[in-house]
């Protein structure tokens, strides 16, 4: 074929992106794989320190005080700095940290780890949503989005008992402390990866090309492409705007209802099935893992839907405000049947059903944040974390005491029984979920807060 007819034809784009989003869905299952193992790590710990249940549980919330306190920062660090050395250097930090616990032989150093576990995590989602903003258009974003952080993300934390409880400590025959350091070892590798194969930003990248860099440009927003290519007169997204903005504001307490309903996921639903329904820990283990797979397969159906709502609509505001609510409805109405079902089948169906509607609702949560923050992106994103992760930190307060005061005591045969009423905790929940939806409708995410901003 004549050299001629080949220069004239357009240049086919390269696929570097679809190494990115493999990096970003890497680090989201891997900080969960991590983060979710604490639920054999914690009761190892709890024997060899001989600790009560508060001092565990003080423990464990350690990391949630430091995860929290660092998510601003680590926002604004990645919006001035960018994604490629942060993301591999807390990669390797968490890694790092995580093994340190399973060594550590004073409480000490134990509680110190265990911050800067949660310290060093802290800008893992705000980076990962930079990402998304940059090497992806905005026709496919939330579907990424939603892939990455909901799919991988909840898919992490499912097969972390299954990865280190079955395989490594079953299969292989590791100690717990061994099996920690593998998976370890597995994070600082990424790391290394990470740092070698990413870019900030696919013209920075020497594997793509002119054609995949104009591919992803075109399918940018205004708002963002302003952001992008303008003279960077802001370097951090200033406090007033954010705080006049009311979209911002309900955007929070959304987040903060959202979460701090989803600390029961990780932390109670296990104890609701051995308590009211007697299973053994084989069928609970399983039954106790549903919901987390519902999020996952609901962050892809939610990421879907929201853009092709989008592409059929032309209206992003509205169709990130109606995906979001009717998710969170949904959710509400199966948490509120609960109460009605007598076998454990139907409830791990509900909340299996509860969390699919619920977690649609994250794709959204990140695109929400693309749109509103722009060149300011992972700043929004850590501020609706830290709201999260407050209500992290206060919900468990709450659940706690409301089973409390629903835990009746009788003396049957000289042995005290407690029995505990869980209805009251799926009813708070589902009321959570209803707040939630309507803070959506609430959110104007075409608002953006880089646009308004003073150049």
């Amino acid at each position: 074929m004549p050299q001629s007819e080949i220069a004239g034809r357009p240049q086919s784009a390269t696929q570097v992106r679809w190494l990115v989003f493999a990096l970003a869905a890497g680090a989201s299952f891997l900080l969960y794989l991590h983060r979710y193992s604490w639920n054999l790590v914690s009761p190892e710990l709890t024997k060899q320190f001989s600790l009560s249940h508060t001092q565990a549980a003080i423990i464990f919330s350690l990391f949630y005080y430091t995860y929290a306190t660092l998510q601003i920062p680590s926002g604004v660090a990645i919006d001035r700095f960018g994604t490629h050395r942060f993301l591999a250097a807390i990669a390797a930090a968490w890694s790092l940290a995580f093994v340190a616990i399973a060594q550590s032989t004073s409480i000490v150093v134990l509680s110190c780890m265990r911050l800067l576990f949660g310290a060093t995590q802290a800008g893992c989602y705000p980076a990962l949503t930079k990402i998304t903003g940059q090497w992806f258009p905005d026709s496919q974003r939330t579907l990424i989005q939603g892939w990455i952080a909901t799919t991988f993300g909840r898919a992490g934390g499912a097969m972390s008992p299954i990865i280190m409880g079955t395989l490594l400590m079953g299969q292989c025959g590791l100690s717990w402390q061994s099996a920690v350091t593998v998976l370890g070892m597995a994070g600082l590798i990424y790391s290394v990866l990470f740092w070698w194969l990413f870019r900030n930003s696919p013209a920075q990248h020497s594997w793509a090309n002119a054609a995949e860099v104009e591919l992803i440009r075109q399918g940018t927003s205004r708002a963002n492409s302003i952001a992008t290519e303008a003279a960077e007169v802001a370097k951090h997204l200033p406090a007033r705007a954010a705080l006049r903005s009311s979209s911002m504001r309900f955007f929070t307490v959304q987040q903060f209802l959202d979460a701090g309903s989803d600390v029961a996921f990780v932390w109670l639903i296990g104890a609701y099935f051995l308590d009211v329904h007697q299973l053994n820990i084989k069928s609970t283990g399983l039954l106790t893992s549903m919901p987390l797979w519902g999020g996952a397969l609901g962050g892809i159906a939610g990421g879907w839907l929201n853009d092709w709502l989008i592409r059929r609509t032309g209206n992003r505001g509205w169709s990130r405000s109606v995906v979001g609510f009717v998710g969170k409805l949904i959710g509400c109405i199966m948490l509120g049947l609960i109460a009605m079902q007598s076998s454990a089948g139907a409830v791990a169906g509900f909340l299996f059903g509860a969390k699919f509607f619920s977690d649609w609702s994250q794709p959204t949560t990140w695109g929400a944040c693309t749109d509103l923050g722009g060149r300011f992106t992972a700043t929004v994103f850590s501020i609706i974390n830290t709201a999260g992760t407050i209500g992290g930190i206060v919900m468990p307060l709450i659940f706690g005491w409301l089973l409390d005061q629903f835990t009746t005591e009788r003396l049957i045969d000289s042995e005290l029984i407690k029995t505990t009423n869980w209805n009251p905790l799926f009813l708070l929940m589902a009321a959570m979920y209803l707040g939630s939806g309507v803070c959506w409708l609430l959110v104007d995410c075409t608002k953006s807060l880089d646009v308004s901003t003073d150049r």
